[in-house]
């Protein structure tokens, strides 16, 4: 965290992140990087949610005058911080939510104008090592000392599900909020597999390759936090003892935290498991959605995206698509359909796309009914591309980033997100609050546009060129040799009579006899 003041807090704030943000007037900045998807049917909601591929939106302030070109200059910015590709991110793939994302920080809500806010995402990011290490950079002890020192490359991209984030925002420094300073959270999300560790047992060695080498010097504070909650169905033990249980009460749901004040020599906490252990069946948390293709051949599809209430009540939820302008939906097919039954829109907003111009933009509210099954389905054409608009191995298809869905939960059952006036796990105990605001994004959509027979110019070009040496040779033949025809020898006896006459005596008798 630090005040407005840059030079005073680069010993703990990434001064090259700063010069950015102060550079470009960003109020508020959100990144993440992410592989695989976050399986909210069986793991509940995950501490900060994430869109597979790579995802950034941003705040900027109100006096802003030229929000596109700072838009991107802030991505190409981001593209060298974190080494990603966020400098393909530009005017056909940007658009700008009026209701999904609204700032997270402190901000003067009568100002607050959705054209001020960038939304963009690029499904088809690899996240890898080279991500890793510069975002390990931005930490303030970097990778050797602290909770950074658990982030091995090795362990971390052999996991299921992995995720890092950055996010920036306004916060109050005093009760009264006279003073605002900038907070900036760096977060890891990692999601193991029983099968490939072979063991149920966990331990910080087990799962990031060492142990926990002291804390980060110019930390004030720094713990670890272990849940505890699952203990009443699946009996283990963990070592070495916690400092202290913390036991949390938000929302209807109690939690019991083992509490470890990282010391300054090497911690490593395992976990025992009973020999009966056997995972059971989660209950499936209040909302969640999914998202597919619908149609076949290549002339005309489908969007649709199924979204579940099982929660007793009515809930309220928010759709945000971000359709490529490749994709042309159309807005008279949009159908809602709740348990059979149509529904219409409370709100509905729509933005018409242009071919290589701007993505298509649709964000609906919706009260979805109580133990409800909602489809939400648009329909959309197949269009044709130039050649050169096609990406590397065309055939795997065209990547559609992932819907949108934020709601507020009446209650906290499978959510561990942290509070909007938090920013600590441990602000989040016992904080219950009228609502809890959950998004969750869905899967990406591979989509196979008509696409030409890119291997046709190499089998030309082999055919080409096996005609061309089977014709070349004979033509070289005949163009550059001179064809002689070789004179018959009529003289050959009579040469072989005149060397015979030169030959001893013996020879010669035996010549003439023979040829006799």
């Amino acid at each position: 965290m630090m005040n407005m003041n840059i030079d005073r807090h680069t010993n703990l704030f990434p001064r090259a992140l700063a010069e950015i943000v102060e550079s470009l007037n960003v109020q508020e900045l959100h990144i993440s990087l992410t592989s695989g998807l976050w399986r909210y049917e069986t793991w509940g909601y995950p501490v900060i949610d994430a869109a597979p591929g790579a995802e950034v939106w941003a705040w900027f302030k109100p006096h802003t005058k030229n929000v596109p070109g700072n838009w991107q200059l802030l991505t190409n910015s981001l593209s060298g911080l974190l080494c990603a590709s966020f400098n393909f991110v530009d005017h056909k793939n940007t658009i700008s939510p009026e209701f999904s994302f609204r700032p997270r920080g402190v901000v003067d809500w009568p100002s607050v104008n959705n054209s001020f806010v960038r939304y963009a995402s690029l499904p088809r990011e690899i996240v890898c090592t080279e991500n890793l290490t510069p975002f390990k950079k931005l930490l303030p002890c970097g990778s050797k000392a602290g909770l950074a020192s658990l982030l091995n490359s090795g362990h971390i991209h052999n996991t299921k599900y992995h995720s890092i984030g950055l996010h920036l925002r306004q916060v109050c420094q005093t009760e009264s909020c006279d003073a605002i300073a900038l907070e900036l959270q760096l977060a890891v999300s990692l999601v193991y597999d029983y099968a490939l560790l072979g063991t149920k047992d966990w331990s910080f060695k087990n799962l990031f390759g060492q142990g926990l080498h002291g804390k980060c010097p110019l930390a004030s504070n720094s713990s670890i936090y272990v849940d505890l909650s699952s203990r009443a169905w699946h009996n283990f033990g963990i070592f070495p003892e916690p400092n202290k249980i913390e036991t949390s009460i938000r929302g209807g749901q109690v939690s019991d935290y083992a509490v470890y004040s990282i010391p300054r020599y090497f911690l490593n906490v395992h976990a025992k498991y009973d020999a009966s252990f056997d995972l059971s069946i989660n209950i499936p948390p209040p909302l969640h959605a999914n998202q597919y293709l619908t149609g076949y051949g290549q002339q005309r599809g489908g969007i649709v995206t199924e979204i579940y209430n099982n929660h007793w009540n009515s809930l309220t939820v928010i759709l945000l698509q971000n359709i490529a302008w490749f994709v042309p939906v159309y807005l008279h097919t949009l159908n809602v359909v709740s348990n059979g039954q149509v529904i219409t829109p409370t709100v509905l907003r729509y933005g018409p796309g242009g071919q290589r111009k701007k993505p298509y933009y649709i964000e609906v509210v919706l009260k979805l009914p109580p133990r409800s099954v909602t489809t939400v389905s648009i329909d959309f054409d197949y269009v044709f591309l130039e050649w050169q608009e096609y990406p590397p191995d065309a055939n795997h298809g065209f990547y559609i980033g992932s819907a949108v869905v934020s709601s507020f939960l009446p209650l906290a059952k499978n959510y561990t997100g942290l509070p909007q006036d938090s920013s600590t796990v441990f602000g989040s105990f016992n904080a219950s609050r009228s609502g809890y605001l959950v998004q969750i994004r869905t899967e990406n959509m591979v989509i196979t546009l008509p696409t030409p027979d890119f291997s046709m110019p190499y089998n030309v070009i082999c055919l080409a060129c096996t005609v061309v040496a089977l014709a070349f040779g004979p033509l070289h033949n005949i163009t550059t040799k001179r064809l002689i025809l070789k004179k018959k020898n009529e003289e050959k006896l009579i040469q072989r009579l005149k060397n015979r006459l030169w030959s001893s005596p013996g020879q010669l008798t035996s010549s003439v006899l023979t040829v006799q």
